[in-house]
């Protein structure tokens, strides 16, 4: 494809930093027309891309701005950093109509070391099947799992990027009145509750650690409910539920109703949480209302690998835990729209038949199911450190020039 301009690669929004530059750099470089739509002040700041078009409307302008660019511009391939952001939905819903393929990138189906770049959607969007035989049938003749190369991310390099992209879309906000954030939340309002969760953070995920060795140690047996965050696209979007609440409450209920006398629920809090929405509260009030309480274990700093190796199984909506459990080959039940939830991988029964009856994994199954989605969707790749942003933009350039046009983008819900 070097050198031929066959294709009009249109960028959307990215993951906050550099990265989309850099790859429209490189694709621009094999001869393909590439440009980008900003948004807001931070996307200017980190683009350097020839033909960079500004969008200062709001939400209700975006359809037709989009469909006049994507004509004038005679665009194939449509670029975006996760399908569920409002702008991004209209674009999938346009693209469709026009014939366009969508590629969306998003964090690692496998993570860590992985970025997702799938083709119509991804998540609970995802034109992939969810039947065993499917993937028995496509995993012959592809090469065998292994572990990937490792990726080295910088927690100093994404906060600095996150803070200047911030501080340049609040200085430019006159320059793009009608931009409004994809999250639930402010980012300030997020930046003030981070920091005050960092205060006590280092003590309570001691603490935590503490009650997680104990766990392990006694012969009291658990089961894992590991918390996602609140804002995470696939509670907002790929589950029933839309919020987190409710599925505490779910899960809570279930486990009282139905788990087995003497064992216990641990709750592990995901690591980036900010605490806007008080999820230990609402675990603690959940379990004192079923009666419960001595029974539910809510534990800060993530869901650590022993805690996880050695339960009895794990109830998740979508995390990506759920791929860590199914390698580990822990009963697993899904609650929302994950790509894993399929016969032979996940419980197939109800939540409250899942405590007594969830059933191991079929390990040649998982085998073959990582070895597709590493094929078709997966890039051992990272975003989060110069190094890393450079093999992504490598990976997902090349990626992208093999892809194949034909494949159809898969519907909204």
């Amino acid at each position: 494809m070097a050198g031929t301009t066959d294709r009009s690669f249109l960028l959307l929004q990215g993951p906050v930093g550099p990265f989309f530059a850099l790859l429209a750099r490189r694709l621009q470089g094999h001869g393909h027309r590439a440009s980008r739509i900003l948004f807001n002040g931070g996307d200017s700041l980190f683009s350097r891309a020839a033909g960079a078009v500004s969008y200062r409307g709001d939400l209700a302008g975006w359809p037709a701005f989009l469909e006049a660019q994507l004509r004038a511009q005679a665009v194939t391939d449509i670029v975006l950093f996760g399908d569920c952001r409002p702008l991004h939905r209209e674009a999938v819903l346009q693209a469709r109509a026009l014939g366009i393929t969508v590629h969306v990138l998003e964090e690692g189906y496998l993570r860590p070391h992985w970025l997702t770049l799938e083709v119509g959607g991804v998540n609970g969007y995802s034109a992939l099947p969810r039947s065993p035989e499917w993937y028995l049938a496509q995993a012959r003749g592809l090469p065998a799992w292994h572990a990937p190369h490792p990726v080295i991310d910088s927690f100093a390099f994404r906060a600095l990027v996150n803070v200047l992209y911030q501080l340049a879309t609040l200085i430019c906000t006159r320059h793009y009145p009608g931009y409004r954030t994809h999250r639930p939340w402010h980012p300030l309002a997020e930046y003030g509750a981070t920091a005050r969760a960092s205060l006590v953070s280092i003590f309570a995920r001691w603490r935590s650690a503490r009650r997680a060795g104990r766990m392990v140690a006694q012969a009291r047996p658990w089961y894992l409910f590991p918390l996602q965050l609140e804002s995470d696209s696939q509670i907002r979007f790929h589950s029933a539920a839309g919020s987190l609440l409710p599925v505490i409450e779910q899960v809570v209920g279930s486990f009282a109703r139905q788990a087995p006398a003497g064992t216990l629920l641990a709750v592990t809090e995901h690591p980036l949480d900010t605490g806007i929405v008080d999820l230990k509260r609402a675990t603690r009030d959940a379990a004192e209302r079923h009666g419960i309480g001595e029974r539910v274990v809510y534990l800060r700093g993530g869901s650590p690998t022993e805690l996880l190796r050695q339960c009895r199984g794990v109830v998740t909506v979508n995390s990506t835990i759920g791929f860590r459990a199914l390698n580990l080959k822990r009963p697993l039940k899904p609650l929302g729209w994950a790509i894993y939830d399929m016969p032979g991988l996940s419980f197939q029964g109800s939540l409250d038949e899942f405590w007594q009856h969830g059933t191991a994994p079929d390990a040649t199954l998982f085998e073959a199911f990582c070895r597709v989605l590493t094929a078709r969707t997966q890039l051992n790749a990272g975003l989060y450190s110069p190094g890393a942003l450079r093999r992504a933009a490598d990976g997902v350039a090349a990626r992208l020039f093999t892809s194949a046009a034909s494949e159809s983008p898969a519907s909204v819900r």
